[in-house]
């Protein structure tokens, strides 16, 4: 085929696509064009900053239940790869972004962003003015929303908005979690550790596994006696979508962790969790945090870290700063929330954001290696 015809075609495929909008739950609507998967799909509309690693975002079960804004203008341009998941399927509700790229320039590339996301029926509206939108979710905070690809009339989606439930008190780690226990790594390696899956990372795993771990990750309704069972030298409790507050059988499993005196590590709503179990309060925040590049200051070390984050809610800072058994380890250095603590008389620590990365820098990944130096101590 001649280049030029190629050219047309993609030209006309992108100048003929049908209309679509986002409803926002306060009736503002933004306008757009669909990619050419037809539906409505409902969800939280929030943001991410990252400039690259869509794909990662994209299958993070923490996104569950979002409806995800781009801000990077190009999604799509660099295509996708089956090695770059970090569950086994797209978990966002839908995308919202600038310019869709049909076509994709990558040696690495197994296929296209279009072909993903057809194969997964992720409905996608492109073409928005995204940096209005950004700037309006800052301005009156995350909010519900609907983004509609087939003249569904705007009066039915408002009506059937009204029904999506708020992501406050809302129990979603159940959607994304194993239904049975698995394992993950070299089973001959140096430590056991049982993970609680609430929406757990490949990442994280990855990052265990690398450090002589083998894992054991268990759903999210797991018992502590189940996870006792397999003899662990050290508890993880997982990331994962949705408010910590419903998940009392995982904070009751914190409490039991803790009188084992084995190193027990949460990351993001584990770390919810490790607050909520110990009567610290949580609360849905405006915006959340959701980038690859949020400051965050290392309280014992001195150190900033640029940090991977994902998050709506967070730990009360007045309710730990007050709390007899812990310390805040770490701070957003943009608005002073908490993004770590410890317990000063227990093995246990926690952070807000993701150390793993995927995608993000790995300022963090010492946190690992700190998991790892307190199962020594006390093996």
């Amino acid at each position: 085929m001649h280049p030029t015809t190629t050219t047309t075609q993609q030209h006309m495929k992108y100048t003929t696509r049908q209309k679509a909008i986002l409803l926002l739950s306060d009736g503002t609507i933004f306008h757009g064009k669909s990619i050419g998967i037809e539906g409505t799909t409902f969800g939280e509309v929030c943001f991410n900053t990252g400039m690259t690693g869509y794909q990662e975002i994209f299958t993070d079960p923490s996104y569950f239940g979002q409806i995800m804004v781009a801000t990077n203008p190009h999604i799509g341009n660099y295509g996708v790869n089956d090695k770059e998941v970090d569950s086994n399927s797209i978990k966002i509700a839908g995308l919202v972004c600038k310019n869709f790229s049909f076509n994709y320039s990558r040696e690495d590339a197994s296929g296209s962003l279009e072909d993903y996301f057809k194969e997964q029926n992720l409905i996608c509206i492109s073409d928005v003015d995204t940096r209005a939108l950004v700037s309006y979710i800052r301005d009156n905070g995350a909010m519900n929303a609907v983004i509609c690809t087939d003249d569904t009339p705007i009066d039915e989606l408002k009506a059937a908005l009204a029904k999506t439930p708020n992501m406050n008190g809302l129990e979603l780690a159940s959607k994304v979690s194993t239904k049975e226990p698995y394992f993950w790594g070299d089973e001959k390696a140096k430590y056991k550790i049982s993970a609680l899956d609430l929406g757990i990372k490949y990442n994280i795993l990855r990052n265990l596994a690398q450090r002589d771990c083998y894992i054991k990750v268990f759903p999210w309704d797991a018992t502590f006696e189940e996870m006792a069972a397999f003899n662990p030298d050290g508890y993880f409790l997982s990331n994962g979508p949705g408010d910590p507050k419903p998940l009392v059988g995982a904070q009751e499993i914190a409490k039991s962790i803790l009188e084992t005196n084995k190193p027990l590590f949460g990351i993001c709503l584990g770390h919810q969790v490790i607050a909520l179990a110990h009567g610290i309060p949580t609360y849905k925040m405006f915006n959340g945090h959701r980038g690859i590049n949020h400051p965050v200051m290392n309280v014992i070390s001195g150190r900033g870290e640029i940090t991977s984050q994902n998050h709506g809610f967070s730990v009360e800072k007045e309710a730990l700063e007050n709390h007899p058994d812990f310390e805040i380890t770490h701070l957003h250095i943009n608005d002073g929330t908490i993004a770590g603590m410890r317990m000063k008389n227990k093995d246990c620590f926690s952070v807000q954001y993701h150390p793993e990365a995927s995608p993000g820098p790995h300022d963090a990944s010492y946190l690992f290696d700190e998991f790892i130096e307190r199962i020594e101590k006390t093996k």
